[in-house]
């Protein structure tokens, strides 16, 4: 058997070895935690949880698993859920009390959406393919040949996967004379309906988008419910790539998005958003971030695909690369626009003597600080 490498919190004269028990696989993959550079200090929550960690909830042919502030309290504006569906599985007709923000990860999903005025939306969505439902509009999700992953944002941090309004579990408890007047048939055809809810369950692949379609009214919902990010170019910066999905190009949506990439020895640079809360989902690579709060308060985290971050407004932090490999990560915003507040270009763009009056910086350091935008350094 492999030794495992050697992981004490010392550094210097500071800290002890640790003889145990501890769970040193978990202390390697946070060291940041484990052994907390000199700089953090105080006290600030947690703002981590991985999907790892969260109960998953098995259904026939798919599972879903959320975080949400019963995972991470401190995320009161927002929670995720990760979702697997395989070929032709559906996640039931039903519609939710919050907006529902959407990202695919893995695969081909068909999402149906009927909107107030009775017009309709059916797509075929695959990786990078993103979504907004707003609170109340009813939708439904369908694995395609190869099925689907996809991760759900929702604009409260107290939602919850297993407190949907449900298409079966609405008809369900409802009189059955009442659905009879509803829709205008007697009652005895409701004896089969479900007595409980499908939530996820098996049907076949559904026919062609164009056979679909032609089934049903050509009515397309004038403001689409989908946004396709092959649509928008990627902004290279020297450190990595941006893209940025809010309302400028997605008129829609009421939660914002950056879709990250930070090459090895990269950094999405330090910064802070005044008018939003930052939940974050890593996809690949591994990364940390230091994030500062008034009084002194500074803590650093580790992150890796299938963690969840969480930044409150106005605190500043960066996201470092610190494997070998691209991060990719997902930033997602309690508001329409991404806005955000850069610490370099904050300094280059403020009279020099003042920022030599407050931190005694040499030359060098002042020449290096940049008026233009470079949101991912190396």
């Amino acid at each position: 058997m492999t030794e495992q490498p050697k992981f004490e919190p010392i550094r210097g004269t500071r800290g002890a070895d640790d003889p145990g028990p501890r769970n040193l696989p978990l202390d390697l993959q946070n060291p940041d935690i484990t052994l907390p550079p000199e700089t953090d200090n105080g006290s600030l929550p947690n703002l981590k949880f991985p999907f790892a960690m969260a109960h998953n909830r098995l259904e026939d042919g798919g599972w879903a698993r959320e975080v949400t502030v019963r995972e991470l309290p401190v995320a009161t504006s927002m929670a995720g859920v990760n979702m697997r569906l395989g070929p032709g599985v559906v996640r039931e007709l039903h519609w939710h009390k919050e907006a529902e923000w959407a990202y695919i990860l893995e695969g081909t999903a068909r999402l149906t959406v009927v909107d107030p005025d009775g017009n309709l939306s059916i797509d075929d969505l695959k990786p990078g393919d993103v979504w907004l439902i707003p609170a109340g509009i009813p939708h439904s999700i369908q694995g395609m040949e190869e099925g689907t992953e996809f991760l759900l944002v929702f604009d409260d941090g107290n939602f919850s996967e297993n407190e949907t309004l449900l298409i079966t579990e609405y008809l369900a408890h409802t009189p059955p004379s009442v659905l009879a007047k509803n829709f205008g048939v007697t009652s005895d055809h409701f004896a089969d309906i479900p007595k409980a809810e499908k939530y996820i369950f098996r049907l076949p692949v559904p026919k062609s988008l164009d056979l679909v379609r032609a089934e049903l009214p050509d009515s397309p919902i004038p403001r689409p419910y989908v946004f396709h990010t092959t649509e928008i170019e990627v902004v290279r910066y020297s450190g990595g790539t941006v893209k940025t999905i809010d309302s400028r190009n997605f008129p829609v949506t009421t939660l914002s998005a950056l879709i990250i990439e930070i090459e090895p020895g990269g950094m999405r640079e330090m910064h802070w958003h005044p008018d939003a809360d930052e939940w974050q989902y890593y996809i690949a690579g591994e990364a940390r971030m230091t994030v500062f709060d008034a009084t002194s308060k500074a803590r650093t985290f580790n992150y890796r695909a299938g963690d969840v971050g969480f930044v409150p407004r106005t605190l500043g932090h960066y996201i470092e690369n610190t494997g070998e490999t691209p991060v990719k990560v997902i930033n997602v915003f309690n508001n329409r626009l991404c806005i955000d507040i850069s610490l370099n270009r904050w300094m280059a763009l403020t009279p020099p003597d003042l920022i030599r009056g407050h931190l005694s910086l040499d030359e060098t350091v002042m020449k290096a600080l940049r008026r233009s935008r470079d949101a991912v350094v190396r």
